[in-house]
């Protein structure tokens, strides 16, 4: 990786100077919280509401919540750095800081970590395949942006195997969930459906947003009902609307369909008149 400036726990640093201790909790057990935000020209996207849902995930771990303040002074000390890409991806990490070696949390102030890097390439679509392991919707972490990262790396892997670039969950139901670093939405005819949340996903922000802004509504989804889809597409911070042009290796043909290129249209449009909807 190109050399980036850090913030770790109230002060910049460059290269190998950004470290955290070994014994933080957020590095021995995954014992935190984090967020990416989209950055164009300098200038982080829906950051409010990436905080927001850095709280909520704090609040769920149990940590205290992240002094907002301190966050967003973080960020524009790391966006203003002369190294930090115009168009980046803003990490922003929060973990129970260190403690003993075991699952027990120690007396130490939380660790804040903001990072920057380039935005990755995307292409205009993208293959999925499902993956075997389940979303558990019951679980303590259901529905919070961990760090405990590890199963999304796995079925992250098993795709690219299986020559996709992202991997579908189910949950224990049977029911459709979401990517590992995306929600997923699906075209029947005219209706364009995402996962509720009681379905184990994670409330994304662009989810979120094109909820509010296109004709689209959740419900609860078999897995066995994707192949019947018209359209496929998923949305994240650095995918925006992405469609999906292969499912478990079947061509959806004519991808990016018409509603898909639509709500791309509709999101692409609203997000740039708004950086802060």
């Amino acid at each position: 990786m190109a050399a980036v400036t850090t913030w770790v726990d109230g002060a910049l640093h460059r290269d190998d100077a950004a470290t955290v201790s070994a014994f933080d909790h957020g590095f021995t057990v995954g014992d935190g919280c984090f967020e990416t935000v989209k950055v164009i020209d300098g200038v982080p996207f829906a950051l409010r509401r990436h905080l927001e849902r850095l709280a909520r995930s704090a609040r769920g771990l149990g940590l205290a919540e992240p002094p907002a303040s301190e966050v967003r002074e973080a960020c524009r000390a790391v966006l203003s750095a002369p190294d930090t890409p115009r168009s980046a991806r803003l990490r922003i990490t929060w973990t129970s800081g260190a403690a003993p070696l075991g699952s027990e949390r120690g007396a130490a102030r939380a660790t804040l970590v903001v990072a920057a890097a380039p935005l990755p390439d995307r292409s205009d679509s993208e293959s999925v395949a499902v993956a075997p392991w389940p979303r558990n919707e019951r679980g303590a972490l259901s529905g919070l942006k961990t760090t405990s990262y590890a199963g999304n790396v796995v079925a992250l892997a098993w795709a690219r195997r299986h020559g996709a670039g992202e991997a579908l969950l189910g949950n224990t139901r049977g029911e459709l969930c979401e990517g590992t670093g995306s929600n997923v939405f699906v075209v029947f005819g005219e209706r364009v459906v995402t996962p509720p949340l009681s379905s184990g996903a994670l409330a994304g922000v662009t989810r979120a947003l094109v909820l509010e802004w296109c004709a689209a509504e959740e419900a609860e989804l078999p897995l066995e009902s994707l192949p019947e889809a018209s359209e496929l597409f998923l949305t994240s911070t650095t995918r925006d609307v992405q469609a999906v042009g292969r499912l478990d290796g079947a061509p959806l043909l004519g991808a990016p369909g018409p509603l898909t290129r639509e709500v791309a249209a509709v999101f692409a449009r609203r997000s740039a008149a708004d950086r802060e909807p």
